[in-house]
């Protein structure tokens, strides 16, 4: 990893009536534009994602998505969707003045840069994707219905759907957007719900789960945007939307980093991306979820300096 501390410029974009969008540019103005896509939905950039890229090489463009990070106004779901989202970085790059940039995006950032790869393939000029994530039917019940990721951690995933009362648990994304966005519902048990679900989801992300977070409005911001996109199925449907549309990204160069033992999006859509875009480098590494376990995130690292020579 790079330590990239200096922000050039940094700015709030006002995307619609509602939203305004959080963007920075750092490492070398006059470098190789590079735009990093976080996973959630509802993360955030960071300084330390800055780091996957060589400040000296590259231009480094960071944006928290709609209602995310320092994006106003903050997890507000109104008006936020996968292609409003894309619309978004479009309007970025217009407004940098940017003809042309890589993109590199992790988990539900990984679908966001296929999805706008697809959109505006002549804008892209090599992906970079880790943790792939296609929001297929069968993606969203491994991490939210009994058989899939329950099975690996089952003590975590009865805490999970226990909360729930027993006759709503045919449909935990469903019986959790109840309780999330429920007129009538008090503050406190949202508040319990939102906590619930982010503890199954650091079992799911992090080989060694962290401490819980303390921050109550982080917490019911992180669940209720994930919840958001879930609940619309990603906005993209069954339809499988993404793979259907390789022909338009086939001519840019793709490396894909995948951990062998990431339970929240295990290897088999990176797979599936592979066998649909053979020319795509797919990199399966001994590792989980996070960018930031050590072998991911030195295949991470490694991409960009590969790619750093594309000038």
């Amino acid at each position: 990893m790079y330590q990239v501390h200096q922000v050039n410029q940094s700015g709030l974009l006002a995307v619609s009536d509602t939203h305004q969008m959080y963007w920075e540019d750092c490492g070398n103005p006059n470098g190789k534009p590079v735009i990093f896509l976080h996973g959630g939905p509802g993360g955030g950039s960071s300084p330390a994602t800055r780091g996957f890229f060589n400040p000296e090489v590259y231009r480094i463009i960071q944006i928290d998505q709609r209602g995310c990070g320092q994006s106003l106004p903050h997890a507000c779901v109104e008006d936020n969707d996968t292609w409003k989202i894309v619309a978004d970085i479009e309007a970025l790059r217009e407004h940098l003045g940017i003809d042309k940039w890589m993109v590199f995006g992790g988990s539900w950032g990984s679908t966001l840069s296929l999805v706008y790869a697809q959109a505006h393939p002549e804008r892209v000029t090599e992906l970079v994707l880790r943790g792939i994530f296609l929001f297929r039917d069968f993606e969203s019940d491994w991490l939210y219905k009994r058989g899939g990721a329950s099975q690996i951690f089952p003590e975590a995933w009865e805490a999970f759907e226990q909360f729930i009362a027993p006759e709503h648990r045919g449909d935990l994304i469903k019986a959790y957007h109840d309780i999330l966005f429920g007129e009538g519902v008090s503050a406190s048990l949202k508040i319990q719900a939102a906590r619930q679900w982010c503890e199954w989801e650091e079992h799911i992300v992090f080989l060694n789960p962290r401490e819980p977070d303390s921050d109550d409005a982080h917490v019911l911001a992180i669940s209720s945007m994930e919840n958001h996109y879930f609940y619309h199925q990603g906005f993209i449907g069954e339809d499988k939307i993404i793979l259907n549309h390789i022909d338009k990204i086939r001519h840019i160069p793709t490396i894909i980093v995948q951990g062998r033992y990431d339970i929240c999006t295990p290897i088999r859509s990176a797979y599936d991306l592979k066998q649909a875009f053979p020319e795509a480098s797919l990199r399966v590494v001994i590792g989980g979820h996070s960018s930031f376990d050590t072998e991911v995130n030195k295949a991470l690292v490694a991409a960009t300096d590969e790619f750093a020579q594309h000038i």
